[in-house]
Formats: C-alpha cells, sequence, structure tokens
C-alpha cells in the first residue's frame, strides 16, 4: 500500500502560498520533493553514498538543475528536440545551490552527493530560480543525509523604490536591483546579484528582508521534517587521525612556515618555499615511513599552514605578498593594445592579468538566450576563458567550466548596468581572456571590459570597476581582519570572500560567499565601505586612462546607420521573397536588418567600408523616396518608343521621357540616342494628378545655344500638343 504524501504550505508575501510536499515522487532516492507556486513545480532528490571512496579526502558534491522544456508545453529548440547539457542558464543556477549547500555538510563528510533539480511545470509569472534552493535544502532535511542546517534562498528586486521578495516575472522586468541570497536561520551564505549604482545600505536593507523572509521558509523545513519522522541523521565513518603524527609535523614545519608566510614574496616563490619545506617534511619521517603517513603528513602541513597564515594576518595585520589589509596591488592598464579587434584593453592588478576584447555585430548576431518559460535575443553578452598556463599549470582543455560560466556571468551583469538601451543597434561581444591569475581574475575582467568598451566607441558613460574582498575571523577572541584585493591563497584561507562591482556613484554588482558564524550586518557595513574605497581606487586609475568612450567607433569597425520607412515601405526594401533585400546587400556588401516597429520599418544598414554604406543607405532612399517635381534623378532606360522613351527614374518609379525632351535638337527618333539600359539624367517637370502620370525631361539640363530657347521652346509645346 502507497503511503500518503505529506506537505506543508505557507505564505511568502502577498497572499502568494507555497508548499512543498514530500513521499508521492521519487520515493527511491533518499530525499525527494516538490515546491510549488501557483502552477510552477519543482522536482528536487538528492541521494548520498553510504560510504566514501577509498583514500577520498575531499567532499564530492555535485548539483543539477534543468527545466524541462514539457513543463511549458515547448519542444526544445535544438536538433536533437531533446534536452542535452545544461544551458549557461541553468549551470549559473546549478551554482548558486551548490555554493549555499556546501557549507552544510561536516568538515569530515566525504561521502558522494547527488543533488538534481527539475522544473517539471512552469507558470510564466512566477520565477523558478527563486524557489529551487528551497526544494533542494527541502530534500536533504527530509533524508537522513548529515547536514548541520536547513537553508533556503530568496530573491529580492526593487521596484519603483520598493523592495520585493520573489518578484514576478514581469516585476523582475521593471526592478533596479536583483540579489539572490542564500541563508541559515542566523547566518547568511551566499549573495550574488546586480544592481543600477545602489548604495551600500540598499544592499544592506535587502539582506535583511531577505534573511526575514528566508526564516519563514526554514520553518516551514522543519514542519515538514518533523511530519515525516526524520529525528536522527545516518552515521558515517569518520576520517582517521594521528595525534603523534600531527605533533611532528607541528614542530619540524610551524616556525618555517611562519617565516616563508611573512617574507611578503610573490606568488611562485612563496608557493616554490611551502613546496621545499613540504618535501623536507616528508623526508624527515624517514624511507620506512608508510604511504598512509605521508598522507597524513601532507594534510596536517596544509591544515598547519592554513591556521598559521589566518593568525599572522590578525596579530601582524600583514599579508602574504607584505601589502596592509586596504591596500590594492599595483596597477598597470593600456587601451587599444591589438590593432585589429574594435576595441581591446589589457589590466594587470598585481600577478593577475586580463586581455579583453570587444566586436561590434549586426542584430543578426544577438545571441539566443533560451529557457523553458521564454526565449530572448541579447545584444551584449560576454565570455570569459581561463586557460591553464594562467596559473602555471598543465590541464586538459575540454571547453567552459561551471566556474568560467559563473565568472563571465558576473562580469556581464556589472558592466550591462552602464550599456545604452536597445535603441543602441549594435550586438556587442565581449571576451575576457585571462592571462595570469592570482586572485579574482572575474574583477579583472571587469575593469577591462570597461576600458575597451571606451575604446570600441560603445557609448559606455561611466567606468565601471571591481574588488576581490576577504575576512578572516578568530571568534575565540573576537579578532577580524577584512581584507582588499585578496591573492588566490587569501581566498582560500578566508572567512568570507565577496566581489563588489560598481561606478563612483554606487554598486553594479556582488558575489558573496561566507563561510563564517554569526557576520553581523555591522561587519557587513565595514566591509562594504572598504571595499567602496578600493573600488575608487581603481577607478581613479582607469579614467587616468581612458576618460570617456570614444566619439566615434575605429575606422575598421562596421559602419552603422538606421533610417525609418514608412510602414508601407517595407514590402518593396524587402521584394518580392526577399530579392531586393538581398541584391542591396550583394551588390553593397551591407547587411541590412529590418524589423517593423509601430508605424514604422526601422531599417538598420551595416557595412565594413563607408563606400558600401552610403551606397545602401542611397538605395533604401531612393526606394521610399517620394518623386518631387523638380528634382534631379539618375534614371535607366526601359523601353523606347516612336515617340519617346520610358525610364525608371526610382526604384519601381518609371516615367515617360517624350522624344521632344531628350534634346533641344528636333529628332524624328530615338534611334542612335536613347537605347535599352542606358542610365541618363532627368528632371522631374510635372505629374499629373488625374493619372499619376510623370513627366520628365532630359534637354532642361543641358545646355542649349544663346538665342535659340524660346524658338526651340515653342517647338517643343506644339510636338506636346501633337503628341
Amino acid at each position: 500500500m502507497l503511503s500518503q504524501p505529506i506537505s506543508v504550505t505557507f505564505d511568502i508575501g502577498g497572499g502568494r502560498m507555497v508548499s512543498i510536499e514530500t513521499g508521492k515522487l521519487a520515493r527511491q532516492a533518499d530525499g525527494a520533493v516538490t515546491v510549488r507556486q501557483g502552477n510552477c513545480i519543482i522536482l528536487a532528490t538528492v541521494v548520498a553514498n553510504t560510504d566514501a571512496k577509498e583514500g577520498q579526502d575531499f567532499f564530492p558534491l555535485s548539483v543539477d538543475y534543468q527545466e524541462k522544456f514539457a513543463s511549458a508545453g515547448r519542444i526544445p529548440g535544438s536538433f536533437f528536440k531533446r534536452e542535452a547539457r545544461l544551458n549557461d542558464y541553468e549551470i549559473l543556477t546549478s551554482r548558486l545551490i551548490d555554493r549555499a549547500l556546501r557549507p552544510l555538510f561536516p568538515e569530515d563528510y566525504f561521502c558522494e552527493v547527488q543533488v538534481l533539480l527539475s522544473l517539471v511545470s512552469s507558470d510564466f509569472e512566477v520565477m523558478p530560480d527563486s524557489l529551487a534552493c528551497l526544494a533542494a535544502s527541502a530534500a536533504l532535511a527530509v533524508s537522513d543525509i548529515p547536514i548541520k542546517e536547513i537553508i533556503s534562498e530568496v530573491r529580492v528586486g526593487r521596484v519603483d523604490g520598493k523592495l520585493i521578495v520573489n518578484p514576478s516575472r514581469s516585476e523582475l522586468e521593471k526592478s533596479d536591483m536583483e540579489f539572490m541570497i542564500a541563508a541559515t536561520d542566523k547566518n547568511l551564505m551566499m549573495v550574488e546579484g546586480e544592481a543600477h549604482e545602489c548604495s551600500e545600505e540598499d544592499l544592506v536593507k535587502a539582506l535583511e528582508l531577505a534573511h526575514d523572509a528566508i526564516r519563514v521558509h526554514i520553518k516551514a523545513q522543519e514542519e515538514l521534517k518533523a511530519k515525516v519522522g526524520i529525528t536522527a541523521k545516518r552515521d558515517y565513518a569518520k576520517p582517521e587521525h594521528k595525534e603523534e603524527l600531527m605533533q611532528k609535523v607541528t614542530a619540524f614545519t610551524k616556525d618555517r612556515i611562519y617565516q616563508i608566510a611573512k617574507a611578503g614574496s610573490s606568488k611562485h616563490e612563496r608557493s616554490d618555499a611551502f613546496d621545499k619545506l613540504k618535501k623536507e617534511l616528508i623526508e624527515s619521517l624517514g624511507a620506512e615511513a608508510a604511504d598512509v603517513d605521508k598522507k597524513f603528513a601532507k594534510k596536517y602541513y596544509a591544515d598547519l599552514q592554513w591556521d598559521i597564515v589566518r593568525n599572522m594576518i590578525l596579530d601582524d595585520r600583514i599579508r602574504l605578498d607584505g601589502r596592509s589589509l586596504e591596500q590594492v596591488r599595483p596597477l598597470a592598464m593600456e587601451i587599444d593594445p591589438l590593432p585589429t579587434p574594435h576595441g581591446s584593453a589589457l589590466f594587470t592588478r598585481g600577478e593577475t592579468q586580463s586581455l579583453t576584447t570587444v566586436t561590434l555585430g549586426t542584430p543578426l548576431d544577438e545571441i539566443l538566450v533560451e529557457s523553458a518559460a521564454k526565449s530572448v535575443d541579447s545584444k551584449f553578452f560576454l565570455h570569459y576563458n581561463f586557460p591553464p598556463f594562467s596559473t602555471g599549470e598543465v590541464k586538459m582543455m575540454r571547453g567552459q567550466s561551471r566556474r568560467e560560466v559563473g565568472h563571465g556571468n558576473l562580469a556581464m551583469r556589472s558592466l550591462k548596468q552602464m550599456m545604452p538601451g536597445s535603441d543602441y543597434p549594435y550586438t556587442v561581444r565581449v571576451v575576457s581572456d585571462i592571462l595570469e591569475s592570482n586572485g579574482s581574475s572575474s574583477m579583472a575582467t571587469v575593469c577591462a571590459g570597461s576600458l575597451a568598451l571606451m575604446d570600441a566607441g560603445v557609448p559606455f558613460p561611466k567606468h565601471v570597476s571591481g574588488v576581490a574582498m576577504g575576512l578572516i575571523t578568530r571568534p575565540a577572541d573576537g579578532k577580524y581582519a577584512i581584507l582588499t584585493d585578496i591573492l588566490g591563497d587569501e581566498d582560500h584561507l578566508g572567512d568570507m570572500d565577496f566581489k563588489v562591482t560598481g561606478t563612483r556613484e554606487g554598486i553594479c554588482g556582488v558575489q558573496m560567499d561566507i563561510k563564517v558564524d554569526g557576520l553581523s550586518m555591522n561587519t557587513m557595513r565595514e566591509a562594504l565601505e572598504q571595499a567602496r574605497k578600493g573600488r575608487l581606487h581603481i577607478l581613479d586609475a582607469m579614467y587616468e586612462t581612458i576618460q570617456s568612450a570614444r566619439a566615434e567607433v575605429k575606422p575598421h569597425a562596421p559602419r552603422m546607420v538606421k533610417i525609418f520607412i514608412d510602414k508601407e515601405f517595407i514590402g518593396a526594401v524587402i521584394g518580392p521573397q526577399g530579392k531586393i533585400i538581398q541584391e542591396i546587400q550583394r551588390e553593397t556588401g551591407a547587411t541590412i536588418n529590418l524589423e517593423e516597429v509601430g508605424n514604422f520599418g526601422e531599417v538598420s544598414i551595416f557595412s565594413p567600408a563607408k563606400e558600401g554604406l552610403d551606397k545602401a543607405v542611397n538605395w533604401i532612399k531612393s526606394i521610399v523616396a517620394q518623386p518631387e517635381v523638380g528634382s534631379v534623378y539618375e534614371a535607366k532606360v526601359k523601353s523606347v518608343m516612336p515617340y519617346g522613351a520610358f525610364v525608371e527614374f526610382l526604384p519601381g518609379k518609371q516615367g515617360l521621357l517624350h522624344i521632344s525632351e531628350v534634346s533641344h535638337k528636333r529628332l524624328e527618333t530615338l534611334e542612335g540616342v536613347l537605347k535599352e539600359g542606358d542610365s541618363v539624367k532627368v528632371k522631374l517637370i510635372g505629374l499629373d494628378q488625374k493619372t499619376g502620370k510623370f513627366k520628365l525631361s532630359r534637354k532642361i539640363l543641358m545646355p542649349q545655344a544663346e538665342g535659340a530657347g524660346a524658338r526651340r521652346q515653342g517647338g517643343d509645346d506644339r510636338d506636346d500638343q501633337r503628341q
């Protein structure tokens, strides 16, 4: 007999009800729940191995979030018509959940855990990613997998100055601030998002509001857990510990670790010194030492190194490279280092370096961003590449990692705040190639991207810079240290690392991972203020490199003109089966994009050469132009008759060039004067309002013998009457 599903329901505000249910679907998983708001339903499952792999010394957690297209009644647009590898949006959502869940597990728990989340029913107005972490945490809560605490995650947006928890899709489109925040009942765990130059205090208010909402989520999960009857978590084998060996490692290396750490050396010098000491430690164990003892010695050495460096920073107020806590590493910036890209910049901060390029494209180069609920085209995107040589390593190249997708997204969201609006005709691609890395290459990407966009002539009104911050705490005596512009090693040993980007006026992007319990909002405010000072220091150097965006794009960048035509002429420009627009592109080398906007046609014309651009513009203008009496046109003879020639003086516009208007001389025939296909310059001298016929003249543009004008004109008039 099937057991009855168990559920809880709670209000997330404004009468919006969310339900969590377990016991109905995926019952062989260690934990499985569905979370529902409106018609949006997410299925979350979690399974953990009962034993760790032999020799496992790290926690193998994997989180995958995927949206089923059937959830929205859609079929995937890929060739295979099925869901394939995760797209960037799904990867980013998976990363948000992973970063929030990972600190929940005990430090000595090394069993493999897999969390899978699927959007199985979609609601256009409900953003599923704001419910996904709640679903993952609830699945863990109703399982016997050991976790220390229950968490949840919400989105906070600001619409018309009002902060909203989990705004709808329509509300989010009008929001000028968007942050995803994860937390336990007591502590913030993760923050990521963007804003259009919000203040540090605005961010703190968003965090406080989010934390209150998350506590409601956690209470509901606790209630569900109690209903299921989960009172204890499974036991697991604890890693072996060798106290005597640990003391021996401490005695042999403690003082020397401190000396290396306080030397203020470069990354590779410091790394080489630590590696040399580790080698000496292993040799000191003797040739007869077992492999397992060597492995334990290496672990204890790493743990001791972590403790000593943290205490050095807290007690001595100095850092691994000799800087003070608030000091930014030396900066070097250069714009236009590459001759061919449309914009480029080289940004170096200490031992971190980004070479960034900007490419200007047409609307045809827009990128499709597809999700179950909707698919949109984006005119601005950023790609971040982190090759192994940037850290002096040898690794296989197998496409972009999740880390690269996440770092690129943070930089893109930060720079997007200063990008021109939808009326900007170019599609803009930014590519950051990290050439060196020792601390926050994503922030280097933001700075290099801002410089390169201005170098490309994109109307980028203000520079955006970014700085990575760290926090080290010691609860025993209440000491803490906030570090500006952290190194890679400081990122590893810190209790919180957070990246803040923005202009001189406010914050544009934030990414925080918080590992410490009991972080106060006052400490958060202090850290944000120190980050603001670091950001402003970098901005000053950026403005010294390039003050504002170039007034024009570079000569080798595609030229662009946008014109608007009456809606009735769209068909004339396109032509039957696209014949006309294809001919224009083929003959001029230009790329033309035509869209219907209200009662007008918006025509964007791109060309690598000014000559081709002008030719295409004039061609389109001639198609949509209304003939004006008195205007001169370059016409083409379409046919020759005994009484004159029919010529096309505008695309689709023909008129009669009467034989009497061809020359000042009286002509009996046009043979030998004009033939089909000839080009001839004519002037529109009249328009018959009843018939709509055009009267054209060639002779009026030709010089005539002095004194002959009146006589010849009279003869011409008689000819007209005869006709």
